[in-house]
């Protein structure tokens, strides 16, 4: 199974960005979105951002992976 996680990008640093998944800091590549911005929130699977995403939807989606008993720390 494939499992992409929302995250908040909060700095960008080239082809790169430092993202925030609920606390947990990361380092993502950004080939596939690369006018990404701060402030956004994207999908990050295998450590590239994916795809977009509006606040609400990631929200919802941390909200159904903690249902299922998927924590992210």
């Amino acid at each position: 199974m494939c499992l992409a996680i929302p995250a908040k990008i909060e700095a960008v640093d080239g082809g790169r960005a430092e993202v925030d998944i609920r606390g947990l800091k990361k380092r993502i590549g950004l080939a596939l979105l690369p006018d990404a911005a701060v402030g956004e929130f994207v999908l990050v699977h295998a450590g590239f951002a994916i795809q977009r995403i509006d606040p609400a939807e990631a929200e919802e989606t941390y909200r159904l992976l903690e249902q299922t008993g998927i924590t992210i720390s």
